[in-house]
Protein backbone atom coordinates (compact mmCIF):
# COMPACT_ATOMS: atom_id res chain seq x y z
CA UNK A 1 0.00 0.00 0.00
CA UNK A 2 0.69 3.35 -0.48
CA UNK A 3 -0.89 6.74 0.95
CA UNK A 4 0.23 9.95 -0.41
CA UNK A 5 -0.35 12.53 2.68
CA UNK A 6 -1.94 15.98 2.54
CA UNK A 7 -1.10 16.36 -1.19
CA UNK A 8 -0.38 20.25 -2.29
CA UNK A 9 -3.09 19.65 -5.02
CA UNK A 10 -4.49 16.69 -6.50
CA UNK A 11 -5.88 17.56 -10.40
CA UNK A 12 -8.45 16.86 -11.36
CA UNK A 13 -10.13 17.38 -14.78
CA UNK A 14 -13.45 18.49 -14.96
CA UNK A 15 -13.68 20.08 -11.38
CA UNK A 16 -11.55 22.00 -8.95
CA UNK A 17 -8.23 20.53 -8.17
CA UNK A 18 -8.30 19.18 -4.46
CA UNK A 19 -6.01 20.76 -1.56
CA UNK A 20 -4.26 18.82 1.69
CA UNK A 21 -6.59 15.22 0.90
CA UNK A 22 -4.67 11.85 1.15
CA UNK A 23 -4.62 9.42 -1.78
CA UNK A 24 -4.07 5.89 -1.00
CA UNK A 25 -3.26 3.11 -3.09
CA UNK A 26 -4.12 -0.51 -2.04
CA UNK A 27 -3.14 -2.88 -4.61
CA UNK A 28 -3.62 -1.16 -8.27
CA UNK A 29 -6.15 1.08 -7.36
CA UNK A 30 -6.85 4.25 -5.72
CA UNK A 31 -9.27 3.36 -3.20
CA UNK A 32 -9.83 6.26 -0.90
CA UNK A 33 -9.16 10.37 -1.51
CA UNK A 34 -9.77 12.03 1.58
CA UNK A 35 -8.40 14.20 4.77
CA UNK A 36 -6.57 13.08 7.31
CA UNK A 37 -6.93 9.15 6.18
CA UNK A 38 -5.36 6.38 8.91
CA UNK A 39 -2.22 5.14 8.30
CA UNK A 40 -2.77 1.74 7.32
CA UNK A 41 -0.34 -1.35 8.86
CA UNK A 42 2.14 -1.75 6.59
CA UNK A 43 1.93 0.94 3.74
CA UNK A 44 5.27 3.48 2.22
CA UNK A 45 3.93 6.82 3.30
CA UNK A 46 4.71 9.80 1.16
CA UNK A 47 4.53 13.46 2.24
CA UNK A 48 2.83 15.33 -0.40
CA UNK A 49 2.79 18.18 1.11
CA UNK A 50 5.09 19.84 -2.01
CA UNK A 51 3.65 17.39 -4.71
CA UNK A 52 1.07 18.12 -7.43
CA UNK A 53 -0.49 14.77 -7.62
CA UNK A 54 -1.68 14.13 -11.43
CA UNK A 55 -2.88 11.20 -13.28
CA UNK A 56 -0.11 9.41 -15.43
CA UNK A 57 0.43 10.95 -18.58
CA UNK A 58 -0.73 9.14 -21.91
CA UNK A 59 1.88 8.63 -24.96
CA UNK A 60 -0.36 8.25 -28.11
CA UNK A 61 1.91 7.88 -30.67
CA UNK A 62 5.87 6.95 -31.15
CA UNK A 63 8.89 5.78 -32.67
CA UNK A 64 11.28 4.25 -30.31
CA UNK A 65 13.24 3.13 -32.86
CA UNK A 66 14.13 6.85 -33.87
CA UNK A 67 15.50 7.75 -30.55
CA UNK A 68 18.65 6.47 -32.01
CA UNK A 69 18.88 8.93 -34.89
CA UNK A 70 18.16 12.30 -32.55
CA UNK A 71 19.07 15.85 -33.77
CA UNK A 72 21.24 14.83 -37.14
CA UNK A 73 22.84 18.13 -38.76
CA UNK A 74 21.59 16.72 -42.52
CA UNK A 75 17.65 16.65 -41.59
CA UNK A 76 17.20 19.31 -38.76
CA UNK A 77 15.32 21.72 -41.35
CA UNK A 78 14.21 18.76 -43.29
CA UNK A 79 10.42 18.27 -44.65
CA UNK A 80 9.03 15.02 -44.11
CA UNK A 81 9.47 12.99 -46.67
CA UNK A 82 13.05 14.03 -47.10
CA UNK A 83 13.55 13.58 -43.47
CA UNK A 84 12.29 9.87 -43.88
CA UNK A 85 14.45 9.46 -47.11
CA UNK A 86 17.63 10.18 -45.33
CA UNK A 87 16.65 8.46 -42.16
CA UNK A 88 15.90 5.06 -43.78
CA UNK A 89 19.28 4.59 -44.91
CA UNK A 90 19.91 4.51 -40.91
CA UNK A 91 17.12 3.03 -39.87
CA UNK A 92 17.58 -0.21 -42.46
CA UNK A 93 20.19 -0.92 -39.76
CA UNK A 94 18.97 -1.73 -36.79
CA UNK A 95 18.97 -4.71 -34.55
CA UNK A 96 17.83 -6.32 -31.99
CA UNK A 97 20.53 -4.59 -29.04
CA UNK A 98 18.96 -1.18 -30.98
CA UNK A 99 15.25 -1.92 -30.70
CA UNK A 100 15.63 -2.99 -27.54
CA UNK A 101 17.81 -0.59 -25.96
CA UNK A 102 15.99 2.44 -28.27
CA UNK A 103 12.45 1.23 -26.43
CA UNK A 104 14.10 1.07 -22.91
CA UNK A 105 15.62 5.04 -23.95
CA UNK A 106 12.16 6.22 -25.05
CA UNK A 107 10.27 4.32 -21.99
CA UNK A 108 12.55 5.80 -19.75
CA UNK A 109 12.59 9.28 -20.62
CA UNK A 110 8.71 9.17 -20.88
CA UNK A 111 8.39 8.07 -17.39
CA UNK A 112 10.79 10.12 -16.15
CA UNK A 113 8.42 12.87 -17.04
CA UNK A 114 5.50 11.35 -15.80
CA UNK A 115 3.58 9.11 -18.52
CA UNK A 116 2.32 5.72 -17.55
CA UNK A 117 1.05 4.23 -20.47
CA UNK A 118 2.56 4.54 -23.93
CA UNK A 119 2.04 3.05 -27.45
CA UNK A 120 5.05 2.70 -30.24
CA UNK A 121 4.16 2.33 -33.59
CA UNK A 122 7.33 0.08 -34.86
CA UNK A 123 7.26 0.00 -38.52
CA UNK A 124 10.42 -0.90 -39.96
CA UNK A 125 11.23 -4.69 -40.31
CA UNK A 126 14.76 -5.47 -41.63
CA UNK A 127 15.26 -8.37 -43.55
CA UNK A 128 17.14 -10.75 -41.91
CA UNK A 129 16.19 -9.90 -37.96
CA UNK A 130 16.31 -13.07 -36.24
CA UNK A 131 14.22 -11.91 -33.04
CA UNK A 132 10.61 -11.10 -32.93
CA UNK A 133 10.39 -7.51 -32.62
CA UNK A 134 7.52 -6.81 -30.08
CA UNK A 135 9.11 -9.41 -27.64
CA UNK A 136 11.75 -6.70 -27.64
CA UNK A 137 9.78 -4.25 -27.07
CA UNK A 138 7.36 -5.72 -24.38
CA UNK A 139 10.59 -7.29 -22.17
CA UNK A 140 11.77 -3.45 -22.00
CA UNK A 141 8.29 -2.27 -20.92
CA UNK A 142 8.15 -4.79 -18.57
CA UNK A 143 11.89 -3.89 -17.40
CA UNK A 144 10.93 -0.50 -17.00
CA UNK A 145 7.50 -0.97 -15.48
CA UNK A 146 5.38 0.87 -17.84
CA UNK A 147 2.02 -0.11 -19.72
CA UNK A 148 2.75 -0.41 -22.89
CA UNK A 149 0.47 -0.60 -25.90
CA UNK A 150 2.79 -1.97 -28.99
CA UNK A 151 0.78 -1.43 -32.39
CA UNK A 152 2.62 -3.75 -34.92
CA UNK A 153 3.60 -1.62 -37.87
CA UNK A 154 4.20 -2.21 -41.35
CA UNK A 155 5.17 -1.49 -44.47
CA UNK A 156 4.95 -3.37 -48.12
CA UNK A 157 5.23 -0.12 -50.53
CA UNK A 158 9.14 0.41 -51.42
CA UNK A 159 10.78 2.87 -53.57
CA UNK A 160 10.48 0.14 -56.34
CA UNK A 161 6.45 0.55 -55.85
CA UNK A 162 6.22 3.98 -55.46
CA UNK A 163 6.90 4.44 -52.00
CA UNK A 164 9.71 6.11 -49.83
CA UNK A 165 11.45 3.66 -47.88
CA UNK A 166 14.40 0.92 -49.18
CA UNK A 167 13.82 -2.68 -50.54
CA UNK A 168 15.33 -3.94 -47.32
CA UNK A 169 12.63 -2.78 -44.59
CA UNK A 170 9.42 -3.79 -46.73
CA UNK A 171 7.56 -7.02 -46.20
CA UNK A 172 5.05 -8.55 -48.52
CA UNK A 173 1.65 -8.42 -47.14
CA UNK A 174 1.00 -11.99 -46.37
CA UNK A 175 3.64 -12.00 -43.99
CA UNK A 176 2.66 -8.85 -42.67
CA UNK A 177 -1.01 -9.98 -42.20
CA UNK A 178 0.34 -13.16 -40.40
CA UNK A 179 3.12 -11.94 -37.37
CA UNK A 180 -0.02 -9.66 -37.22
CA UNK A 181 -1.99 -12.46 -36.26
CA UNK A 182 0.45 -14.25 -34.28
CA UNK A 183 1.69 -10.63 -32.28
CA UNK A 184 -2.17 -10.37 -30.89
CA UNK A 185 -2.90 -14.02 -30.28
CA UNK A 186 0.88 -13.63 -27.92
CA UNK A 187 0.72 -10.68 -26.35
CA UNK A 188 -2.75 -9.05 -26.56
CA UNK A 189 -3.97 -8.73 -22.81
CA UNK A 190 -7.74 -7.19 -22.77
CA UNK A 191 -8.14 -6.81 -19.39
CA UNK A 192 -9.05 -3.50 -17.84
CA UNK A 193 -5.94 -3.15 -15.77
CA UNK A 194 -3.57 -5.44 -18.58
CA UNK A 195 -0.03 -4.16 -18.86
CA UNK A 196 0.39 -5.06 -22.69
CA UNK A 197 -1.82 -4.77 -25.65
CA UNK A 198 -1.21 -4.77 -29.05
CA UNK A 199 -3.20 -2.87 -32.40
CA UNK A 200 -2.41 -3.27 -36.20
CA UNK A 201 -0.87 -0.03 -37.73
CA UNK A 202 0.03 0.15 -41.00
CA UNK A 203 2.37 2.59 -41.24
CA UNK A 204 1.04 5.66 -43.87
CA UNK A 205 -1.13 5.52 -47.04
CA UNK A 206 1.94 6.31 -48.82
CA UNK A 207 3.65 3.04 -47.43
CA UNK A 208 1.34 0.15 -47.81
CA UNK A 209 -1.34 -0.59 -50.70
CA UNK A 210 -5.29 0.07 -49.81
CA UNK A 211 -5.16 -3.95 -49.73
CA UNK A 212 -3.20 -4.19 -46.66
CA UNK A 213 -4.88 -1.08 -45.07
CA UNK A 214 -8.73 -3.12 -45.55
CA UNK A 215 -7.37 -6.43 -44.80
CA UNK A 216 -5.43 -5.19 -41.27
CA UNK A 217 -9.22 -3.81 -40.58
CA UNK A 218 -10.77 -6.95 -41.08
CA UNK A 219 -8.19 -8.30 -38.79
CA UNK A 220 -8.39 -6.40 -35.73
CA UNK A 221 -11.61 -6.23 -35.72
CA UNK A 222 -11.95 -10.21 -35.57
CA UNK A 223 -9.44 -9.97 -32.29
CA UNK A 224 -11.26 -6.87 -30.80
CA UNK A 225 -7.82 -4.61 -30.95
CA UNK A 226 -7.38 -1.12 -32.10
CA UNK A 227 -6.57 0.62 -35.60
CA UNK A 228 -3.55 3.46 -36.33
CA UNK A 229 -1.75 5.06 -38.84
CA UNK A 230 -0.51 8.61 -40.04
CA UNK A 231 -2.96 10.41 -41.15
CA UNK A 232 -3.65 13.90 -42.99
CA UNK A 233 0.13 14.99 -41.29
CA UNK A 234 1.01 16.56 -44.52
CA UNK A 235 -0.04 18.61 -47.44
CA UNK A 236 2.80 16.31 -49.83
CA UNK A 237 0.58 13.04 -48.80
CA UNK A 238 -2.81 14.54 -48.89
CA UNK A 239 -1.31 15.53 -52.87
CA UNK A 240 0.17 11.55 -53.21
CA UNK A 241 -3.45 10.14 -51.70
CA UNK A 242 -5.05 12.24 -54.85
CA UNK A 243 -2.87 11.06 -57.77
CA UNK A 244 -2.56 7.68 -56.43
CA UNK A 245 -5.72 6.75 -55.22
CA UNK A 246 -8.42 9.54 -56.11
CA UNK A 247 -9.07 10.30 -53.08
CA UNK A 248 -9.00 12.40 -50.39
CA UNK A 249 -6.76 10.38 -46.72
CA UNK A 250 -9.44 10.15 -45.05
CA UNK A 251 -11.93 8.77 -47.31
CA UNK A 252 -9.55 6.14 -48.42
CA UNK A 253 -9.63 5.21 -44.65
CA UNK A 254 -13.61 5.32 -45.03
CA UNK A 255 -13.46 3.21 -47.70
CA UNK A 256 -10.80 0.74 -46.16
CA UNK A 257 -12.91 0.47 -42.99
CA UNK A 258 -10.42 2.51 -41.55
CA UNK A 259 -12.50 4.41 -39.27
CA UNK A 260 -14.38 4.52 -35.60
CA UNK A 261 -14.13 4.17 -31.92
CA UNK A 262 -11.18 1.07 -32.57
CA UNK A 263 -9.55 3.57 -34.44
CA UNK A 264 -6.81 6.42 -33.88
CA UNK A 265 -4.67 8.74 -36.25
CA UNK A 266 -1.28 10.49 -35.94
CA UNK A 267 -1.05 14.13 -36.72
CA UNK A 268 -4.83 14.84 -38.34
CA UNK A 269 -3.36 18.53 -39.26
CA UNK A 270 -4.88 18.60 -42.92
CA UNK A 271 -8.65 17.73 -42.55
CA UNK A 272 -11.34 19.89 -43.82
CA UNK A 273 -14.74 20.70 -42.13
CA UNK A 274 -16.49 17.84 -43.47
CA UNK A 275 -14.20 15.80 -42.45
CA UNK A 276 -13.77 17.22 -38.83
CA UNK A 277 -17.66 16.08 -38.51
CA UNK A 278 -16.92 12.41 -39.84
CA UNK A 279 -14.42 12.47 -37.27
CA UNK A 280 -16.61 13.38 -34.50
CA UNK A 281 -19.64 11.03 -35.63
CA UNK A 282 -17.17 8.22 -35.85
CA UNK A 283 -15.20 9.01 -32.68
CA UNK A 284 -12.42 8.38 -34.37
CA UNK A 285 -9.55 9.21 -32.56
CA UNK A 286 -6.25 11.92 -32.96
CA UNK A 287 -2.76 11.48 -31.62
CA UNK A 288 -1.55 15.26 -31.57
CA UNK A 289 1.82 15.42 -31.73
CA UNK A 290 2.67 19.66 -31.26
CA UNK A 291 6.66 19.53 -31.22
CA UNK A 292 6.81 17.26 -34.12
CA UNK A 293 4.21 19.06 -35.95
CA UNK A 294 6.57 22.10 -35.48
CA UNK A 295 10.20 20.55 -35.79
CA UNK A 296 8.87 19.23 -39.26
CA UNK A 297 7.45 22.52 -40.37
CA UNK A 298 4.17 20.21 -41.04
CA UNK A 299 1.48 22.70 -39.63
CA UNK A 300 -1.18 23.35 -36.46
CA UNK A 301 -4.23 20.70 -35.89
CA UNK A 302 -7.07 22.00 -35.64
CA UNK A 303 -7.56 20.55 -31.68
CA UNK A 304 -9.78 23.36 -30.79
CA UNK A 305 -12.15 22.93 -33.38
CA UNK A 306 -11.88 19.22 -32.70
CA UNK A 307 -12.67 19.52 -28.97
CA UNK A 308 -15.44 21.41 -29.59
CA UNK A 309 -17.26 18.76 -31.58
CA UNK A 310 -16.53 15.92 -29.80
CA UNK A 311 -13.75 14.62 -31.61
CA UNK A 312 -11.61 12.42 -29.31
CA UNK A 313 -8.17 13.83 -29.04
CA UNK A 314 -4.64 13.13 -27.05
CA UNK A 315 -1.23 13.63 -26.87
CA UNK A 316 1.60 12.17 -28.33
CA UNK A 317 5.71 13.17 -28.25
CA UNK A 318 6.09 11.06 -31.60
CA UNK A 319 9.40 9.81 -32.93
CA UNK A 320 11.97 11.26 -31.10
CA UNK A 321 14.31 12.28 -34.27
CA UNK A 322 11.56 14.84 -35.42
CA UNK A 323 11.01 15.99 -31.75
CA UNK A 324 13.51 14.81 -30.76
CA UNK A 325 12.12 14.25 -26.93
CA UNK A 326 10.17 12.07 -25.25
CA UNK A 327 9.30 14.88 -22.40
CA UNK A 328 5.52 13.95 -21.72
CA UNK A 329 5.04 16.66 -19.35
CA UNK A 330 6.83 19.30 -21.81
CA UNK A 331 4.35 17.95 -24.62
CA UNK A 332 1.40 19.47 -22.41
CA UNK A 333 3.05 22.57 -22.71
CA UNK A 334 3.86 22.81 -26.37
CA UNK A 335 0.40 21.56 -27.00
CA UNK A 336 -1.26 24.19 -24.88
CA UNK A 337 1.09 27.14 -26.16
CA UNK A 338 0.67 25.97 -29.89
CA UNK A 339 -2.82 26.28 -30.40
CA UNK A 340 -3.15 29.78 -28.76
CA UNK A 341 -0.67 30.85 -31.65
CA UNK A 342 -3.74 29.53 -34.07
CA UNK A 343 -6.99 30.14 -31.98
CA UNK A 344 -5.66 33.32 -29.43
CA UNK A 345 -4.91 33.30 -25.57
CA UNK A 346 -8.50 30.99 -25.07
CA UNK A 347 -6.79 28.68 -27.75
CA UNK A 348 -6.77 25.67 -25.26
CA UNK A 349 -6.95 25.95 -21.41
CA UNK A 350 -4.18 24.33 -18.88
CA UNK A 351 -7.56 21.71 -17.95
CA UNK A 352 -8.11 20.81 -21.37
CA UNK A 353 -4.74 20.29 -21.95
CA UNK A 354 -4.48 17.67 -18.93
CA UNK A 355 -7.40 16.41 -20.13
CA UNK A 356 -5.80 15.46 -23.43
CA UNK A 357 -2.63 14.16 -21.67
CA UNK A 358 -4.48 11.63 -19.55
CA UNK A 359 -7.98 10.35 -19.41
CA UNK A 360 -8.34 11.40 -23.33
CA UNK A 361 -5.05 9.37 -24.54
CA UNK A 362 -5.86 6.75 -21.89
CA UNK A 363 -9.34 6.39 -23.63
CA UNK A 364 -8.27 6.66 -27.48
CA UNK A 365 -5.90 3.36 -26.38
CA UNK A 366 -8.93 1.52 -24.47
CA UNK A 367 -7.69 1.84 -21.09
CA UNK A 368 -10.80 3.24 -19.99
CA UNK A 369 -9.67 2.98 -15.86
CA UNK A 370 -6.71 5.11 -15.82
CA UNK A 371 -6.06 8.64 -16.86
CA UNK A 372 -7.85 10.11 -13.44
CA UNK A 373 -7.60 10.29 -9.70
CA UNK A 374 -10.61 8.93 -8.43
CA UNK A 375 -12.12 6.16 -6.29
CA UNK A 376 -11.59 2.56 -8.29
CA UNK A 377 -9.30 3.72 -11.01
CA UNK A 378 -6.25 2.46 -11.79
CA UNK A 379 -3.30 3.69 -9.83
CA UNK A 380 -1.49 5.34 -12.54
CA UNK A 381 -0.31 8.23 -11.15
CA UNK A 382 2.78 10.80 -11.57
CA UNK A 383 3.96 13.32 -9.18
CA UNK A 384 6.06 16.62 -8.87
CA UNK A 385 7.48 18.76 -6.53
CA UNK A 386 6.65 22.17 -7.25
CA UNK A 387 8.52 23.41 -4.11
CA UNK A 388 11.49 24.68 -6.07
CA UNK A 389 13.10 27.81 -7.81
CA UNK A 390 11.34 27.27 -11.13
CA UNK A 391 7.92 27.28 -9.32
CA UNK A 392 8.27 30.42 -6.85
CA UNK A 393 5.63 32.66 -6.95
CA UNK A 394 3.63 30.47 -9.42
CA UNK A 395 1.28 28.30 -6.23
CA UNK A 396 -2.09 30.16 -7.09
CA UNK A 397 -2.73 27.53 -9.27
CA UNK A 398 -0.35 24.62 -9.05
CA UNK A 399 -1.12 22.20 -11.56
CA UNK A 400 -1.26 24.96 -14.05
CA UNK A 401 2.28 25.98 -13.18
CA UNK A 402 3.51 22.85 -14.22
CA UNK A 403 2.29 23.53 -17.98
CA UNK A 404 3.39 27.39 -17.55
CA UNK A 405 6.18 27.49 -15.84
CA UNK A 406 9.71 25.58 -14.78
CA UNK A 407 12.88 24.09 -16.49
CA UNK A 408 13.16 20.86 -15.42
CA UNK A 409 9.64 18.04 -16.15
CA UNK A 410 11.07 15.49 -14.19
CA UNK A 411 8.76 13.84 -12.26
CA UNK A 412 9.93 13.35 -8.41
CA UNK A 413 7.61 9.78 -8.11
CA UNK A 414 5.64 8.03 -10.65
CA UNK A 415 3.31 4.88 -10.28
CA UNK A 416 2.34 2.25 -12.74
CA UNK A 417 -0.26 -0.10 -11.61
CA UNK A 418 -0.20 0.51 -8.24
CA UNK A 419 3.79 0.31 -8.04
CA UNK A 420 6.84 2.93 -7.74
CA UNK A 421 8.84 2.99 -10.64
CA UNK A 422 10.10 6.51 -10.61
CA UNK A 423 11.35 7.73 -6.46
CA UNK A 424 13.14 10.57 -5.86
CA UNK A 425 13.23 11.01 -9.54
CA UNK A 426 15.52 8.28 -10.47
CA UNK A 427 13.92 5.00 -12.21
CA UNK A 428 13.85 2.16 -9.81
CA UNK A 429 14.65 -1.18 -12.23
CA UNK A 430 16.99 -0.11 -14.63
CA UNK A 431 20.40 1.46 -14.65
CA UNK A 432 20.02 5.06 -16.20
CA UNK A 433 24.12 5.80 -16.58
CA UNK A 434 24.43 2.21 -18.06
CA UNK A 435 21.52 2.55 -20.40
CA UNK A 436 23.12 6.18 -21.48
CA UNK A 437 26.19 5.11 -22.00
CA UNK A 438 24.36 1.59 -24.18
CA UNK A 439 22.63 3.91 -26.56
CA UNK A 440 25.32 6.58 -27.25
CA UNK A 441 27.03 3.12 -28.31
CA UNK A 442 24.62 1.99 -30.39
CA UNK A 443 23.58 5.23 -31.79
CA UNK A 444 27.42 5.71 -32.89
CA UNK A 445 27.14 1.71 -34.64
CA UNK A 446 24.25 3.00 -36.75
CA UNK A 447 25.89 5.72 -37.73
CA UNK A 448 29.13 4.04 -39.00
CA UNK A 449 26.93 1.34 -40.44
CA UNK A 450 25.25 3.61 -43.00
CA UNK A 451 28.43 6.15 -43.44
CA UNK A 452 27.92 8.90 -41.65
CA UNK A 453 30.17 8.74 -38.70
Amino acid sequence: MILLKDCLRVVQLEAEDLCGVDVLVEGNRITQIAKNIAVPCGSRVIDASHLVVAPGLVNTHHHFYQTLSRNLPAVQTAKLFDWLVYLYEIWKGIDEEAVYVSSLLAMAELIKTGCTISTDHHYIYPQGFETDIPTLQFKAASDIGMRFLATRGSMSRSKKDGGLPPDSVVQDEDTILEHCEQTIQKFHDSASDSMRRVALAPCSPFSVSEELMRESAILARKYGVRLHTHLAETSDEEDYCVQMYGRRPLRLMEDCGFLGADVWYAHGIFFNDEELETLAKSKTGIAHCPSSNMRLGSGICRVREMLDIGVPVGLAVDGSASNDSSDMLGEIRQALLLQRIRYGATGLTSKEAWQMATKSGAEILGWEQSGSIEVGSLADIACWNVDKLAYAGSLSDPSAALLFCGYDHAAEMVIVNGKIVVDNGRIVCIDEEKLKEDANMVALRLYKKAGIA
